[in-house]
């Protein structure tokens, strides 16, 4: 009974919190800033249409739900993902759980993005100036970072919480005026997420809720920047179950996620993921309300390897203007 009652709250307080922040960014759609935390790094998570707030788990699940960190295995757990985003942007990121048994799931992350070359301009007011700016080359230490602390517990046998303490940078160079001045484009936050899972133990269906990227304004000249706070409830079915329910190595997952944030209108993503043999993977997904991304497919592969569980994983993003994503990563157990 106290476990029901803590679900409750947790949903109203997460609802509530979320719904008041869209009242107040009404007016700030696609204006918020440190954009690259929005960007899915798992392979797995991607194939699936980024439907995967309620079905991550393990060391991975700190990007998504940190609640899934209580449902790591083994007593060590850790993933390395590597991401090829649009316009020569790439992204790098990994986690280390630590299975503490009936104290909960700990686990160490980061994420670095190289936004690649980028040439810096200052104006040239001068009446001799054919083009009107000043070439000054390429831009040094361009980029960003997320350095996070997780935690997580299981409550009961089908209730989890967890959340995430990160602190993220953005390093964007400076502005060099006419007069030769010059402001300081970077910025760093302290930012939380905070999530819940609850498996309902009917045919593995479960559900979940986060709120991701709370945090204070950055404010950059007279602007007050939000970051991008975003809400996801979801919910997953062993849709496998209910035709076999015998089966046990074969899983035929199927993923739903709604979405609601201050930087765009709400989205729903879809993905399902057949396993098979205990062995191999296959995903697919769909998400909505997306003006470049659109489908998605993936595969993954598990095995044993001296002692130790090995995955590999492959997604592929089609993109409607830019290049197409492709995302890779490996993913220990021990």
């Amino acid at each position: 009974m106290k476990t029901i009652k803590l679900l409750f709250t947790l949903i109203i307080g997460l609802t509530i919190a979320s719904q008041t922040f869209a009242q107040i960014s009404l007016n700030k759609l696609g204006q918020s800033t440190m954009n690259f935390q929005l960007v899915s790094i798992s392979p797995k998570a991607s194939a699936m249409g980024e439907a995967y707030y309620t079905i991550g788990s393990g060391s991975e699940s700190v990007f998504f739900n940190p609640a899934g960190l209580s449902t790591t295995t083994t007593q060590f757990d850790a993933t390395l993902n590597y991401t090829q985003w649009i316009a020569d942007i790439a992204y790098l990121g990994g986690a280390f759980a630590y299975n503490m048994g009936n104290y909960g799931t700990v686990a160490l992350s980061f994420l670095s993005v190289d936004y690649g070359t980028i040439y810096a301009t200052s104006l040239d007011p001068s009446p001799s100036s054919a083009s009107g700016y000043i070439d000054n080359g390429k831009m040094s230490n361009i980029g960003a970072y997320s350095i996070g602390l997780s935690y997580a517990k299981s409550i009961s046998e089908k209730f989890s919480i967890g959340g995430n303490v990160r602190v993220v940078g953005q390093n964007l160079g400076s502005n060099t005026f006419v007069d030769g001045s010059t402001i300081n484009n970077n910025a760093q936050k302290l930012v939380f997420d905070a999530g819940v899972l609850y498996n309902t133990g009917y045919k593995d269906f479960r559900f979940g809720m986060t709120i991701r990227n709370f945090s204070s304004n950055i404010k950059r000249e007279e602007i007050n920047e939000q970051l991008p706070l975003a809400f996801t409830m979801g919910g997953a079915v062993n849709v496998l179950a209910f035709i076999l329910p015998e089966s046990k190595n074969d899983v035929l997952t199927l993923a739903v996620d709604f979405l609601h944030s201050n930087s765009y209108s709400e989205r729903i993503n879809i993905g399902a993921e057949y396993k098979f043999l205990g062995m191999v993977a296959l995903r697919a997904g769909y998400q909505t309300n997306r003006d470049v991304a659109s489908w998605s497919a993936g595969a993954g592969f598990n095995t044993e390897l001296s002692g130790y569980n090995l995955q590999v994983n492959y997604s592929f993003s089609k993109m409607e203007v830019f290049d197409n994503v492709n995302r890779i990563s490996l993913n220990f157990m021990f």
